[in-house]
């Protein structure tokens, strides 16, 4: 074990994510057990380079674990994309004899940690926690199982109002630039359809499979539209495909932040703990510049550098599953 490691800084960064408070909670007091000091750093970069830390024990994560957010809030940083920005976030890392950093988020998070660790040579460890689920080097990110959950809730209200009216329903969800959540959401709430960024699926396509359920005789349907799907915006495909089914009423719904908060699942609380506990643990064995996360149910620690750029493939064996369900 390193006896190099006495001060420990937290942080997360970025959208937050159903979660978050658990890993905290899990760094706090895996760090106290081994005697260690942790301090949170509020608003992300963004505290660090203001100096907004405060000193963290257990009672201060007391009564977390079961909340949605993040104690420390959450920010985007301007002033960190800068070497002066940088610069001041280190003077910030050396007035308080911090010597490593947690942090916690998704992609740019862990891209701004690789950049500060190569020109400060400061230890980081990253956690993911990101409701996108787009992280290489962890099955699932913090935040994505509790997005889902939330997603799926909602589409079963909405399939009460399509049966009801015979409508079809174009429900949105987030994902820029990953498909997770709209596939696990299509698939546990019985979906005809799905459109996701990784999935090359135009309108037409969709058309062919929506024509087959009215041949079924089905009097409502519904797709779900990942925000970053190729077809542009979930109004569009919906206007695209109303002129083309006439025998539907065509409506759009939009989830929107709703996937970003509430109380974590016990998936999500478990991971979170997983994380944070192996986190530190990492960091006292002398991992840095690696980000912890959770493969076939171990902790495992992948170099910021893979876990940013490598690409986690959406699994071609559930895209066939979303397929032969919706027939």
């Amino acid at each position: 074990m390193s006896t190099d490691i006495r001060h420990i800084g937290i942080f997360c960064s970025g959208g937050d994510a159903p979660g978050m408070n658990a890993a905290i909670r899990a760094v706090v007091r895996t760090a106290t057990f081994h005697d260690l000091h942790v301090h949170g750093i509020y608003n992300g970069y963004e505290g660090l380079i203001d100096g907004n830390i405060k000193r963290l024990e257990n009672r201060d994560v007391a009564n977390i674990i079961h909340k949605g957010g993040t104690i420390l809030k959450t920010a985007r940083s301007e002033r960190f994309m800068t070497k002066e920005g940088r610069k001041m976030a280190y003077e910030t890392v050396m007035a308080h004899d911090l010597d490593a950093i947690v942090a916690i988020g998704g992609n740019g998070t862990l891209t701004g940690a690789k950049v500060f660790q190569k020109e400060f040579d400061i230890p980081f460890m990253g956690i993911p926690g990101t409701i996108d689920n787009d992280l290489y080097g962890t099955d699932y990110s913090i935040g994505f199982d509790t997005a889902v959950n939330t997603a799926v809730e909602a589409v079963d209200k909405i399939r009460d109002t399509a049966d009801s009216h015979n409508r079809l329903f174009f429900i949105e969800v987030m994902g820029r630039h990953s498909g997770y959540i709209a596939l696990y959401t299509a698939i546990a709430s019985g979906a005809g359809g799905v459109l996701i960024p990784e999935l090359s699926a135009d309108v037409d396509d969709l058309l062919k499979l929506l024509k087959r359920m009215m041949k079924r005789k089905k009097l409502f349907g519904l797709v779900i539209v990942a925000e970053g799907n190729e077809n542009g915006s979930t109004h569009e495909v919906a206007k695209l495909v109303s002129k083309k089914l006439e025998d539907y009423e065509v409506k759009v719904a939009v989830i929107g932040h709703l996937q970003r908060g509430g109380s974590p699942t016990s998936n999500d609380r478990m991971l979170a703990s997983r994380m944070g506990n192996g986190a530190v643990e990492g960091l006292l064995k002398g991992q840095s510049g690696v980000m912890c996360g959770i493969h076939n149910n171990e902790v495992i620690y992948t170099p910021i550098t893979e876990a940013i750029k490598k690409v986690k493939a959406i699994d071609k064996s559930l895209l066939d599953l979303a397929g032969v369900l919706s027939t």
